[in-house]
């Protein structure tokens, strides 16, 4: 596996809300507040420049919700990309904190 960038908080929660499902950019914003016991929030600013920033990445990709008679809104899709940054910056935290519980 090459070696990766950490990722920012917002980058991690953003990735973490995705693998859970497919989801539009207030719906992670939320989710996020709540994984994170309110500790993280993320501002509409930042939410929409990171994930224009991940699908440059091809982290995330966009696609259209909504069938017949529904409104039609962005979400946002986990692609295989995404999953192992993700992965990857998980067992980074879970390297440094067995290695702080060492100490």
């Amino acid at each position: 596996m090459k070696r990766r960038e950490p990722l920012s908080e917002s980058y991690f929660y953003i990735l973490l809300c995705l693998a859970r499902g497919d989801n539009h950019g207030y719906g992670i914003m939320q989710m996020t507040e709540k994984l994170s016991g309110g500790e993280v929030t993320i501002g509409s600013g930042t939410m929409y420049g990171a994930t224009d920033n991940m699908m440059k990445k091809g982290w995330i990709r966009e696609i259209l919700s909504g069938g017949p008679g529904q409104d039609r809104r962005r979400l946002y899709h986990l692609t295989d990309e995404g999953c192992e940054a993700l992965q990857a910056e998980i067992a980074r935290l879970r390297r440094m904190l067995n290695n702080a519980e060492e100490e």
